[in-house]
């Protein structure tokens, strides 16, 4: 008879997914080995180039910070039973918000038109999130359909508005004039520096410790709060929670604002925290990775600090690699990234079994 499937919070958690990314070294190293190349030093590449130095770790944590928000993007809806890939449509109508907010409202000092284009974003973020939400909630449609339209006309409207509306007339480039100095969140070499403390440049700004703070907000409201406690109910079963009072159509249209809110999170970062203008594609697929970064995480704001973490490793330690080991393109990376999806998300049911047998043999050999 199997052992049942049971397994604490902490081995689900981190423990599963932490097998399931050594498997999938392991075989990232025979396609690497494949090659002609040796795994050994990728690794080692791979690891100097992400945590080796100071400049490494600060691009590291810039893509982690990106990786987090989109990550709780997904996870909020997820636990709502809701699939939301809308993350780039959302984070790029995040951008216009902020855009919008800080561009317009340029006389204010920073320490108010910071934490507004924070609220720009977030507002659009959500809002174009919510209109997905509401046809689900109130139209039968499918919310993995309508997310997926919806990037693509947020890609659409974002090309039309900075080519034809935003743009500056003397500028042949398709993005917005430089945002205010005083809206430019600033970067975290700056703030110790003014500790006397030297560290080196990187992207990195203090849009880390916002979304540090939105991971511990996500968790008090999912699993501390009684929407919380609502959305897992509808999440688990909208039957149940009808007869609980809950109303399935008003947590599916309020897990979808927060999604998009947190998303917008991500143009915080890249815009207000490092571009410090409105510019195309400055998602880059960020908005997708989350998906991935959500499903590695269990949906937990722990998790997904960690699943962001090890995708900041390998888009910064990937440039790196490439760069030391030509025959290591950029494509490759992509390559061990997506083995890594596949085996956190395709095959996780494989290594919890695996999981669940160790703990059960452990803990049947101590008694």
């Amino acid at each position: 008879m199997s052992a049942p499937l049971d397994l604490p919070k902490w081995a689900d958690t981190v423990l599963v997914p932490a097998v399931s990314v050594v498997c999938a070294f392991l075989v990232a190293g025979l396609v690497v080995l494949a090659i002609g190349e040796d795994p050994v030093s990728a690794t080692r590449y791979l690891i100097q180039g992400s945590l080796g130095s100071g400049e490494g770790l600060g691009f590291t944590l810039f893509y982690t910070t990106d990786f987090i928000f989109t990550g709780l993007a997904v996870a909020v809806a997820y636990h709502a039973g809701l699939f939301n890939i809308g993350g780039e449509g959302q984070a790029t109508l995040g951008g216009l918000g902020a855009a919008l907010t800080v561009l317009n409202l340029s006389f204010l000092p920073g320490f108010l038109l910071i934490p507004l284009g924070i609220l720009g974003a977030a507002a659009f973020g959500a809002a174009w999130a919510a209109i997905p939400g509401y046809l689900q909630a109130k139209r039968g449609s499918h919310i993995v359909i309508t997310t997926i339209m919806f990037n693509w006309l947020a890609s659409v409207l974002i090309v039309y508005l900075l080519v034809n509306v935003l743009r500056e007339a003397q500028s042949m480039n398709p993005e917005t004039r430089e945002f205010p100095a005083q809206s430019h969140i600033p970067f975290m070499h700056e703030v110790f520096a003014a500790f006397g403390i030297e560290i080196p440049s990187s992207q990195l700004n203090l849009s880390l410790i916002l979304a540090l703070a939105a991971a511990f907000g996500v968790w008090l409201l999912i699993y501390r709060s009684r929407l919380g406690y609502a959305i897992r109910v509808v999440g688990s079963n909208p039957t149940a929670a009808v007869y609980a009072g809950i109303s399935p159509a008003r947590i599916t249209i309020i897990a979808m604002l927060l999604s998009g809110a947190l998303a917008g999170g991500l143009a915080v970062n890249e815009l207000m925290g490092y571009q410090h203008r409105l510019l195309l594609e400055f998602t880059a697929g960020y908005g997708f990775v989350g998906i991935a970064v959500a499903l590695m995480g269990r949906a937990h704001p722990v998790g997904i600090i960690l699943a962001s973490l090890l995708f900041g490793i390998l888009y910064q330690g990937g440039a790196e690699l490439a760069f030391e080991q030509p025959a290591i393109t950029r494509d490759m990376v992509v390559v061990i990234s997506g083995i890594i999806i596949l085996f956190a998300g395709a095959l996780d049911g494989l290594f919890r079994r695996l999981v669940v047998r160790v703990l059960h043999s452990t803990k049947a050999a101590r008694a």
